[in-house]
This record gives structure tokens, C-alpha cells and sequence, in this order.
């Protein structure tokens, strides 16, 4: 199963994977999960299956990484023991990882490939934990830096991928390298707008970004400054 060629969701789902290969036939730990910081460390755990009900993978890397202080998770996967490969979190785990880390991308298989899905998708018209209390970001292409910082980019378009209004944390990922930058920001307005409003070179820069994005999509113009 190939992976997303991006440096940092190739890197958790190695040591998900090499975690995996390690739990042999015990029956109580069947699935191991990756999780990657913002300042690029990974936490890795396993399940712990029991008859009155044992957290899966996924929720003993999320207490994993509290207990070190980790802060907002970018990144997460589950592989199955077994040679199973990349598998996708279960209810519970999607609702728990939505309330407390609401940016987090989950790497999920789909049609024989790795794909990196924001947890919301994964969720549609969900509850909403309303007492969360969860450290927001957002995240950038790794080339939009320099822009940012020099003040030349002050909007994105989003497709599916809520931001929230206020301060926030700016997150650039680089395809080719582990780790991400990080910028203080805030986020000024967000406003619905439809794919068919923007210009022809803008909606195929969109599509490059959304391949799977219907061509009347109902998108978010975000505008921010740092």
C-alpha cells in the first residue's frame, strides 16, 4: 500500500508499522498507533483489548501524548497487526480525536493508497463536545512561508477543512522534510463562497489541492495576518 509522499505521514506510519510487527499473537494488542506533534515528535502506543472494554490504539496514543505535554497533534494513523496495513479509527476514536485535537489529519486507506483526511471529514454532521476546550491551528503548504511571513499571503480558500476565527497557530509542512514551522496568527473572517465565483486559474490551483472536489463545491475564503 503505497503512502501520501509526504515526510511526515510516511514517518508516523513507519513507526506505526514497525510498532505493528512487534505484538506478535497476543489477542489484547492487535492494532498500533502513530501520532506527530507540531514540533515533530511522535507518540506511539497500542491497544489494550479486554471483554469490559478496552481503548483502542488511537486513545492510548492521545493519553500517551498528554502525559508529555505534546500539545495540538498534526498527524495520526493506525496499522493493524499482522501485515494488516494502514487501517481507519472506529466511531469512538474519531469523535474523541475530533473533540480534542479538531486539526488533526487521519491517514485512512482508500482504493489501495494512503490518503490524509482532516478528522471533520471523517465526521459530518457530528456532535460537537461543547465545553472542548482544544488548542486550534492551521495548516499551510511548507511554499506558502515566506509569503505569509512577508505579509504577501493574507487569504486561503478552504474546501471541508474548518478554521477557526481568532488566534491561532499557523502550521507549514514541507512534503520533503520531517517536522513543521509554526507562526502565531490570527484568523480574521471566514466566508462561505462557491467554487464557481473564483477564476479559472484559481479553481485549478484549488483542484490541485482537491482532487476529489466537486466543480460546485461550497468553500471557505479565510482571510488572516500573523
Amino acid at each position: 500500500m503505497s503512502t501520501t509522499n509526504w515526510a511526515n505521514d510516511d514517518a508516523v506510519i513507519d513507526v506505526a508499522t514497525r510498532l505493528a510487527a512487534t505484538l506478535g499473537d497476543d489477542p489484547n494488542h492487535t492494532v498500533a498507533a502513530a501520532a506527530m506533534d507540531l514540533s515533530g515528535n511522535i507518540h506511539a502506543a497500542v491497544n489494550n483489548h479486554h471483554f469490559t472494554g478496552g481503548p483502542c490504539a488511537e486513545l492510548v496514543v492521545l493519553g500517551l501524548a498528554a502525559a508529555a505535554n505534546a500539545g495540538p497533534l498534526a498527524t495520526m494513523v493506525a496499522v493493524g497487526d499482522g501485515g494488516r496495513g494502514v487501517i481507519a479509527p472506529c466511531g469512538r476514536c474519531r469523535q474523541v480525536i475530533l473533540d480534542q485535537h479538531p486539526d488533526c489529519c487521519i491517514l485512512v486507506p482508500s482504493d489501495g493508497t494512503v490518503v490524509s483526511v482532516p478528522v471533520a471529514q471523517l465526521l459530518p454532521y457530528t456532535y460537537r463536545f461543547p465545553d472542548g476546550t482544544a488548542e486550534r491551528f492551521v495548516r499551510f503548504n511548507g511554499r506558502y512561508y515566506d509569503d505569509v511571513v512577508a505579509g504577501r499571503k493574507t487569504q486561503t480558500v478552504r474546501y471541508l477543512d474548518p478554521v477557526p476565527l481568532g488566534p491561532t497557530t499557523f502550521v507549514f509542512e514541507d512534503g520533503e522534510h520531517r517536522g513543521f514551522k509554526t507562526l502565531p496568527g490570527v484568523i480574521d473572517s471566514v466566508t462561505p463562497i462557491h467554487l464557481t465565483d473564483l477564476d479559472d486559474d484559481y479553481q485549478a490551483g484549488l483542484h490541485s489541492h482537491y482532487p476529489h472536489m466537486p466543480h460546485d463545491a461550497q468553500l471557505d475564503d479565510v482571510r488572516f495576518h500573523i
